[in-house]
């Protein structure tokens, strides 16, 4: 009843992004706005992505909007979502349809037939809307994992990753506001996202207890624990690696 296919994000969020992050031809969710927005140096570079620090966030807007219009029918009529076939049980097509169409009923038909609006009245509000919950929801994710420090690692020639899948978690997603409780509340623990990827069955109210022993393990370890102090500074280093990735090659 958000819009989005439980299914789909299941296969592309919890199987092929906890997976295989950050990992360029394998983990789809960093494929923001293809050919608009680069974000790794395996991307091909364009001659207007030298301004996408400055338009990436009103793309960031139309995220919610494209997965509810697109997204979760194009990755579910795709061959494959990164290393995972696309072989769907049949009850998924049925609930793929019924219930994107129940959306639109509810959330555009049903206000249209009950309440004393125009049309465009009900789009207009249908769009900001998903403007809003589209910006919240792509810089959450960019700021775990597009930002200064994390990788993004390409296989060897075998086609094999050399480190570990945790190491891999470490290097490639960054917390960001952990000292502030209003961040954790709202964005349900999110803005601990190395925990959150290194034990995504936890409950998030555990992530503040977790994340002492994990900073602590990594130090022991010599691994990288990327954490930005408040969500400015995050916000701050993702424009950086926006202006950075649009003139580098």
């Amino acid at each position: 009843m958000v819009g989005a296919n439980p299914y789909v994000w299941n296969i592309t969020h919890n199987v092929v992004h906890h997976t295989y992050t950050n990992i360029p031809g394998h983990d789809e969710d960093i494929e923001v706005a293809p050919g608009l927005i680069r974000i790794c140096s395996e991307d091909e570079l364009k001659p207007h992505q030298r301004f996408q620090q400055w338009y990436a966030f009103p793309l960031y807007s139309l995220a919610s909007l494209s997965w509810v219009f697109r997204k979760d029918y194009k990755k579910f009529f795709q061959k494959s979502v990164g290393a995972h076939q696309s072989k769907h049980p049949k009850v998924e097509y049925f609930n793929l349809f019924f219930y994107k169409f129940l959306y639109y009923f509810v959330f555009i038909g049903l206000p249209m037939l009950v309440m004393p609006l125009l049309w465009w009245q009900v789009v207009i509000g249908f769009v900001i809307l998903h403007m809003a919950q589209g910006l919240t929801m792509g810089l959450v994710f960019q700021l775990a994992h597009v930002v200064e420090g994390t990788t993004f690692p390409v296989t060897n020639n075998e086609g094999n990753m050399e480190e570990a899948w945790a190491e891999h978690q470490m290097r490639t997603t960054a917390n960001f506001a952990t000292e502030c409780p209003v961040s954790a509340f709202f964005l349900g623990g999110l803005n601990r996202q190395i925990e959150h990827h290194l034990f995504p069955k936890i409950c998030h109210v555990h992530y503040g207890r977790i994340s002492g022993i994990v900073k602590q393990t990594a130090l022991e370890f010599g691994l990288p624990y990327h954490e930005n102090t408040t969500f400015l500074s995050a916000l701050q280093s993702h424009y950086r690696i926006l202006k950075k990735m649009g003139r580098v090659v």
